[in-house]
């Protein structure tokens, strides 16, 4: 299940569009009016957006009297900073024996002619 939900995070962030909303959500709570306003769209198409952002888990509404704000939900940023990491670690550790390999190749003597000095 946290793979599937990992999916619908990634997903919903494909957008350019609902990055910038998630972006803007970082800052503080925002309607989706404000959230609609630097855009060339329709609130309709912006409230759209976030409902996907909050299929993914990543946005929730909430109600303050006549205000119905978006609130971005950290948690499921933690969740995809978790994913990231662990092959971020996998990867710097194959980076590492690479560079050890590469480190005990250059400490190695070259010994032998190369093939082609030897047939001259």
């Amino acid at each position: 299940m946290a793979n599937d939900r990992l999916s619908r995070v990634f997903s919903a962030l494909a957008d350019p569009t609902r990055r910038d909303i998630v972006a803007r959500l970082a800052a503080g709570d925002a309607t989706v009016n404000e959230l609609a306003e630097p855009y060339d769209v329709t609130v309709q198409a912006v409230s759209k957006h976030i409902r996907v952002l909050e299929g993914a888990g990543l946005v929730s509404r909430s109600r303050d009297a006549q205000r119905r704000p978006c609130r971005l939900e950290g948690e499921v940023l933690d969740l995809m900073t978790k994913w990231i990491e662990r092959y971020r670690r996998e990867a710097e550790d194959r980076f590492r024996q690479l560079d050890a390999v590469l480190e005990q190749m250059e400490e190695q003597p070259v010994t032998g002619t190369p093939a082609r000095e030897a047939a001259s």
